[in-house]
């Protein structure tokens, strides 16, 4: 599995770059290790907030919240780790299609809250700082384009780095492009079954 490391060497590749790194964390000490140390959180979370990426998916119930009047019954505290809300739902919901509608705002105290009529409510979200070792390769290959293209302007400096980090970004949309679809084929929707007899009417 790839660590970022491994990412970050495919990003300066990408760039025509000779060098490698060796540690990001912390940088061993070339400018090369300086930027994707600065540069790879960045891009990440970037990406992992793009799209709901079922391997960076979790449940979570939620902590209740003591706040003030609000428009909504309840007020919950986001996960620290939450990067982007796919669902708030029942704690019974087996899946989406019981999806509660939410909104999220500032507590007077500068917890972020989310906003809901539903009791015990269970978030399904995104989560920041998920281990690289589960990143599918078509997500890690978008990674390192959205990253090389992050890395372009520093490393390769004025119109030379503005055209490369423009021919990354659009080499990084075709392959965020095939890394949703093949996230999106990860899911079997369960069906109704309907007999031969009924479909006939």
């Amino acid at each position: 599995m790839p660590s970022p490391v491994d990412i970050c060497n495919l990003a300066l590749g990408h760039l025509g770059d000779r060098g490698t790194v060796a540690s990001i964390d912390p940088p061993e000490g070339s400018a090369q290790a300086a930027h994707c140390a600065r540069f790879y959180p960045m891009a990440r979370d970037a990406l992992l907030e793009m799209h709901p990426w079922r391997f960076a998916t979790r449940r979570k119930a939620l902590a209740l919240l003591e706040v003030g009047a609000w428009t909504w019954a309840f007020a919950y505290a986001e996960p620290s780790d939450l990067l982007r809300t796919v669902a708030v739902l029942p704690p019974d919901a087996t899946d989406d299609s019981a999806a509660q509608p939410y909104d999220i705002e500032l507590a007077d105290s500068g917890v972020r809250a989310i906003l809901t009529n539903q009791e015990g409510a269970v978030l399904r979200y995104v989560a920041r700082g998920v281990d690289s070792a589960s990143f599918p390769p078509l997500f890690v290959d978008a990674l390192a384009w959205l990253l090389a293209s992050y890395l372009a302007g520093p490393i390769l400096k004025g119109d030379v780095g503005k055209d490369e980090a423009k021919r990354c970004l659009a080499a990084f949309s075709t392959s965020f492009a095939l890394a949703t679809v093949s996230d999106a084929s990860q899911r079997k929707s369960r069906q109704a079954h309907v007999p031969p007899w009924l479909a006939a009417r």
